[in-house]
């Protein structure tokens, strides 16, 4: 095996430190000496049409129905055996059980390691591999896996295209503590130097996950560190996990990539490769659009406050249509049991009616007089 290829292994933690020192180390770090722009002269799948990390552009993601949730295999039964803690130089490792694996996927994956990519805590708030249209998480984690059906071996599989599987989780900062984390947080201060290594407590590996692993991205890519792989099945899980600003903190200001005997003391920080060309792959989704999109605490706020008011507003016109009605009723009722209006007259109108009525009155009397009596008779 060359050396490149057996130095993954020890990043991967697969080799203990006893092997490290048969191989000579190619040192090669994120911004300094073999930098990131330098990887792929040392290691030349770094500068491949397939590499990893990538900023998933939702827009342009393709729905794939076929895509079933993630299966985690044995996470939660980790027995009574401890786990294995350890600074690498690039991250702090976790080696992980055989007997854990992972399902959900076309080949059966089992456990290798898992490990952390985080920044600095300065203000361009950047700590993950992956980012999703354009924007960072805080930090990410990685669990890797390999193809355990068709390979024999973690270094068999890893340089086959269909040998690795790796889950990425995306980290947010919040208030709350996430206990999960602090199966590992609390044990940072013990490996803070390359090269120290502790037990620690075997804890629930799938508490570190998020709670929805139906909801994912999916595409074909590589390791993010050298020598770069091209051999990962990448799964990143649509919801991020949330851990604390203090357990952040303590990512980011713990750990030193130098040695501890070393006299310049280096802070193990922003340890994430940039975002990759996907270069006319295809990112997928087990999840459509609509189904995907996530609101927040404040759009679910705006929408519970705008269907009351639509409510309320809705009441407020029903009672006022119903009120209109049985007024426009009440009143039709009193029309109906008036008596018709007398026709006004104007003034000078009701003079001359009275004139009118006089004459007629006088005419009527002159015109008795004139007629002989009843009583009197003409005589012969």
């Amino acid at each position: 095996m060359d050396s490149p290829g057996l130095f993954v292994l020890l990043c991967l933690g697969v080799f203990d430190q006893a092997a490290a020192s048969s191989v000579e180390e190619i040192t090669w770090s994120y911004s300094g000496l073999i930098g990131q722009s330098e990887w792929s002269e040392y290691f030349p799948e770094c500068g491949g049409t397939s590499q990893s990390p990538v900023d998933v552009i939702t827009t342009q993601t393709r729905f794939d129905p076929s895509l079933s949730p993630v299966t985690p295999l044995g996470y939660s039964q980790h027995g009574n055996q401890p786990f294995t803690l350890y600074n690498n130089r690039h991250t702090a490792i976790i080696e992980m059980p055989e007997w854990m694996g992972l399902g959900g996927l076309p080949w059966l994956f089992t456990a290798v390691q898992l490990h952390l990519h985080w920044g600095n805590g300065g203000s361009n708030q950047r700590g993950s591999e992956h980012t999703i249209n354009g924007m960072s998480a805080d930090a990410e984690l990685h669990v890797v896996h390999y193809n355990s059906e068709l390979y024999p071996n973690m270094s068999a599989a890893m340089t086959q295209k269909d040998g690795l599987a790796v889950l990425g989780i995306l980290i947010v900062t919040g208030e709350e503590t996430n206990p999960g984390f602090n199966n590992i947080l609390n044990y940072l201060s013990r490996i803070k130097h390359f090269g120290q290594k502790v037990f620690i407590p075997a804890f629930d590996i799938q508490s570190l996950l998020p709670e929805d692993l139906g909801r994912y991205y999916r595409y074909n890519g590589s390791l993010t560190t050298p020598p770069c792989y091209q051999s990962v099945i990448w799964t990143v899980f649509h919801e991020r996990v949330q851990i604390s600003k203090a357990q952040l903190l303590k990512l980011e200001t713990i750990l030193y990539s130098s040695k501890a005997e070393d006299p310049e003391k280096m802070l193990l920080q922003d340890n994430y490769r940039v975002t990759q060309a996907l270069n006319q792959r295809v990112v997928f989704t087990s999840f459509s659009a609509d189904s995907g999109k996530e609101l927040s605490s404040g759009e679910v706020t705006a929408i519970v406050i705008g269907v009351m008011c639509g409510c309320v507003g809705l009441a407020v016109i029903v009672r006022f249509i119903v009120k209109t009605i049985r007024s426009t009723s009440s009143w039709d009722v009193l029309h109906n049991n008036r008596p018709a209006p007398m026709p006004r007259i104007n003034e000078p109108e009701k003079e001359k009616q009275k004139k009118q009525e006089l004459v007629l009155n006088s005419s009527s009397a002159a015109d008795r007089k004139d007629e002989p009596s009843p009583s009197c008779k003409s005589e012969p």
